[in-house]
């Protein structure tokens, strides 16, 4: 047998030129994330035509969304509902069986259960019938006082962990207080039910009408109405999205971001339950291993992928609203000294220029609107500010800033001094580092300098200019 000459073999390349093939893949690999870095996340978007903006701004809400489900707090948070839903569902339904029994639409659970479960194919069925017959052997009036209020508190408890997934995904701190709990989840129970129930109700009120019926045989008034069918169950969802995230985060979301978010979450149900009931029609195997616990799988795995489905609109509705999320590639924005600097002097004077004239206070959320910067830094500056007693927050939801002392006496060189010295009462402290001798004297000499070189320079000062006159309010 002749041998091969030594060039046609792939393994006799020299060392050199096949780790010169591999450097140049992965350069080009390099350069090409560079160039998507440029296009996606370094481009200017100011000034630039909406045709040319949107892509880059949907490319930008895509990576930021997936970013977020590779961290995994939203997969958790998820699953951490699935699990409280398990064990409020039978309450929930429970309780707004009671309310609705009074409007005379308590028969409208089943048919929205099956709605809901419709992915499930005939696994749902059984589960709504279920579910159903739960409910019915739930008598509310024979709980007892210590029954109803842990009825009561099992699905406070589901929409206490919903707003707090809501909260956490629109970067709130701050949740409802107890009060605002009270009337607000107890507005949800009453009112929410009543009015699914009523759309439902009136969707089948007009479907059965005779006139409808008239009308669909006449072209093209029945492609039109045959459309508007399959769209009615699609804005339905939508609708009930953007409700949600209107109202549940414990801020005040637009309605531009509520509707946005519940438009892509309800295309997202409705293809994402298509694609889940082809998978359960092709599941036998799964049938075959788990027997009877298979429905109880694929049950959980909706309720999975529901939740998740939900907390993605309500991230894609918070980009909408701050867009300045999207101008980085994640992760908490953390500022310079100099910068943070810089910006607690910018939130200072914007808060003396509305007190002096008698304008609104500033929020958190207006003031990263003004500043088109993250709320992160701004919360972390407030933080700070009120820690130092310059400024105080009201009792308002969510909370406005005032000056906690007149600002014709708080000097620019207290402001920049409260944000050096802010968090020094952590575990590492300032006095608490060994330095060597001569750099406490150093940096005295520095702060020093820095008081001597503003001269009592105002707060007042800066915010209306320096005639304003220190003994005026």
């Amino acid at each position: 047998m002749t041998a091969l000459p030594v060039w046609s073999s792939p393994r006799a390349l020299p060392l050199g030129s096949a780790g010169s093939m591999a450097g140049r893949k992965n350069a080009n690999l390099f350069a090409l994330g560079g160039a998507l870095d440029r296009l996606i996340w370094r481009l200017d978007l100011t000034g630039l035509p909406a045709w040319r903006s949107g892509p880059i701004l949907a490319l930008r809400m895509t990576a930021a969304i997936a970013r977020e489900l590779a961290k995994g707090q939203l997969t958790l948070w998820a699953m951490s509902l699935v699990y409280t839903t398990l064990l409020s569902l039978v309450p929930l339904l429970a309780i707004s069986f009671s309310i609705l029994k009074g409007f005379g639409v308590h028969n409208q659970i089943e048919p929205m259960l099956l709605g809901l479960l419709e992915p499930l194919g005939t696994k749902g069925i059984e589960i709504t019938e279920r579910i159903i017959e739960f409910v019915d052997n739930v008598k509310v009036g024979v709980l007892g006082s210590v029954g109803f209020a842990l009825l009561f508190y099992t699905v406070v408890s589901l929409m206490q962990k919903i707003e707090r997934a809501f909260n956490t995904v629109w970067h709130v701190k701050q949740g409802r207080s107890l009060g605002q709990r009270f009337r607000d989840y107890l507005s949800v129970l009453v009112i929410g039910p009543a009015l699914i129930f009523a759309a439902v109700g009136i969707g089948a009120s007009i479907a059965s009408l005779s006139m409808v019926g008239t009308l669909s045989a006449i072209e093209p008034l029945g492609s039109v109405i045959r459309l508007a069918g399959k769209l009615i169950p699609f804005l339905m969802i939508a609708g009930a999205f953007s409700f949600m995230y209107a109202f549940i985060p414990n801020t005040t979301v637009k309605p531009r971001a509520a509707l946005t978010g519940g438009l892509v979450a309800g295309l997202m149900w409705n293809l994402l339950g298509w694609g889940f009931a082809s998978f359960v029609v092709g599941s036998t195997k799964y049938t075959a291993i788990y027997s009877t616990f298979a429905t109880l799988i694929f049950f959980m795995i909706w309720l999975y992928v529901g939740w998740l489905i939900l907390l993605i609109g309500a991230n894609i509705g918070f980009y909408v609203q701050n867009p300045a999320y999207l101008r980085g590639q994640g992760g908490r924005q953390r500022l310079s000294h100099r910068a943070r600097e810089k910006l607690a002097l910018t939130i200072t004077t914007l808060i003396a220029q509305h007190h002096y004239s008698h304008q609104p206070p500033w929020s958190a959320d207006a003031l990263s609107r003004h500043l088109q910067i993250r709320n992160d830094p701004v919360h972390d500056v407030l933080d700070v500010l009120e820690s130092a007693a310059l400024i105080k927050a009201t009792a308002d939801q969510p909370p406005t800033y005032l000056p906690a002392r007149p600002f014709e006496v708080v000097t620019v060189n207290q402001v920049l001094a409260a944000t050096r010295h802010g968090g020094e009462d952590g575990d590492l402290s300032f006095d608490r580092i060994s330095a060597p001798d001569g750099i406490d004297t150093i940096l005295q000499t520095f702060e020093n300098a820095t008081t001597t070189a503003l001269d009592g320079k105002t707060v007042k000062e800066i915010a209306l200019g320096p005639d304003s006159g220190q003994g005026k309010a």
